[in-house]
């Protein structure tokens, strides 16, 4: 029961109440004593659609960061300035990627109390975040590929409590290639078995995915984003994976674990051998998963373009293989350029390569006109090739219609000459025939009006022919 001193703010409270029912926003208070203790175990309880991997991680980070701090608080008391004041707290103790992934998971639980009606915002929103630090990348070339898979098969120290057959082996090699060539996940390599081999194509099915989970042992299930893909294998692998399945059945796994014959688990092959191997190639701290960025880095490098990558590696869009891996494709600008430039000369120069060109073209060639050049890459077909004539020379038959332009040996055809007439009024040339007889000209304003500029520029200027009939022509029948 909620009391006021005054009743005027009883009054004020009662319409905002009546207001908040009427629009559908009115949050029984009653609903939001629960505590966040209590809250989160029902939310857990709710997540039945994740994968059991992540459900594990959501279940240890309410054990370990939010039941501490806010096991006894009810959803009510719950403030923004609470959960900043929490947050900061963190960020002293923690990575700013593991505070975020611990306040997305604060979020999600009082988001689900909004939606149910008990809270009328999420006090966890808009929070001031650390800003996570993008770590770089370490992607390895093909030789610190093949010196890591050779390190993990033969390890050049070896405890004496380890057996005989466990000193040596040459399945992790294989694991280490198999991984840097197929980009692969751990889980999706250690679930893969013999039957989704197909060696003849090159190609491995994944379509399985295994987990190891605290409580609950090795979990299997589809992969990440729950799709079937397929991946290419590298020539030289393939014959190394024949011989390596060889004898085994369809459903048995690629690469079982040492001891106990299941799945290969990824903190037993960094403790036997990969994380020593890593250290005496001098890649102290090499995870496991960075060899699936060094498929992506080595794929992109080899030519494959974005969506290829995304298949390889399972990506949900090509949008996320972008985000990831895009700077990587910015190496091959170069190599676009020069695949026009081929394309260009190939289209252009049908008939000559520029190597060619290049061994046999005279420098002095680039100097001259696009005529002299056409003429002597490209001779017209059943006659010998047409040479340009000397300077001040006459032309010839094959270039006439060519006219030197400027200092240099370009050529470009001239406009044909007009050949019409120059017309003259009738009534303006016959008072000057009448005074000088049929054969005289006419005035020159007349023959001016009329005659056109180019006639005038190009050629001298002719009498007008005469329009009188053949009988008052001088010698005329």
């Amino acid at each position: 029961m909620k009391v006021f001193d005054r009743k005027v703010d009883a009054e004020r409270y009662l319409t905002t109440v009546e207001s908040a029912k009427l629009v559908g926003a009115y949050v029984d208070p009653a609903l939001a004593r629960l505590t966040v203790g209590e809250w989160a175990g029902s939310w857990l309880s709710g997540q039945a659609h994740l994968k059991a991997s992540t459900l594990e991680r959501y279940a240890g980070i309410v054990r370990r960061h939010i039941l501490p701090a806010w096991a006894t608080v009810r959803l009510a008391d719950v403030s923004h300035a609470d959960v900043q004041r929490w947050v900061t707290r963190l960020a002293t103790a923690s990575e700013p990627a593991t505070v975020r992934k611990i306040h997305r998971v604060l979020s999600l639980i009082l988001e689900l109390a909004v939606r149910d009606g008990r809270l009328s915002r999420n006090p966890a929103g808009s929070i001031k975040l650390p800003r996570a630090a993008g770590g770089e990348r370490r992607y390895l070339t093909y030789r610190q590929v093949d010196q890591l898979a050779w390190a993990c098969a033969r390890p050049a120290m070896v405890s004496k409590h380890r057996r005989l057959d466990e000193r040596e082996n040459d399945g992790y090699r294989l694991v280490v290639l198999f991984l840097a060539y197929t980009g692969v996940r751990f889980g999706e390599l250690a679930a893969l078995k013999v039957g989704r081999l197909d060696l003849r194509r090159r190609r491995a099915v994944i379509a399985e995915s295994v987990t190891t989970v605290h409580g609950a042992g090795q979990v299997w299930g589809t992969p990440k984003t729950h799709g079937r893909r397929e991946v290419p294998i590298p020539d030289f692998l393939v014959g190394e994976l024949a011989e390596h399945v060889a004898g085994k059945g369809e459903d048995e796994l690629v690469f079982p674990g040492v001891r106990g014959g299941g799945a290969l688990r990824a903190t037993v092959f960094r403790r036997a051998a990969f994380d020593e191997a890593a250290a005496a190639i001098g890649l102290p701290g090499l995870h496991p998963h960075e060899l699936r960025h060094t498929a992506a880095s080595l794929a992109i490098a080899a030519g494959a373009d974005v969506k290829v990558v995304q298949q390889m590696l399972g990506h949900a869009s090509a949008a996320m293989t972008l985000d990831r891996y895009g700077h990587l494709f910015g190496d091959r600008l170069d190599q676009v350029a020069a695949a026009l430039d081929a394309a260009r000369a190939a289209d252009v120069y049908p008939m000559c390569t520029r190597p060619e060109i290049a061994a046999h073209g005279d420098p002095a060639e680039n100097e001259k006109g696009p005529v002299d050049q056409a003429l002597y890459v490209v001779p017209p077909a059943g006659f010998e090739p047409a040479h340009p004539p000397p300077e001040g020379g006459a032309l010839s038959p094959e270039l006439r219609g060519l006219v030197s332009v400027g200092q240099g040996r370009s050529y470009q055809p001239l406009r044909p000459p007009r050949t019409a007439p120059v017309r003259v009024r009738a009534e303006e040339c016959r008072p000057a025939r009448r005074a000088a007889g049929p054969w005289s000209a006419p005035p020159p304003s007349a023959s001016r009006r009329w005659t056109s500029r180019a006639s005038v520029r190009r050629r001298p200027r002719r009498a007008a022919r005469c329009t009188a009939p053949s009988s008052a022509r001088p010698g005329g029948a």
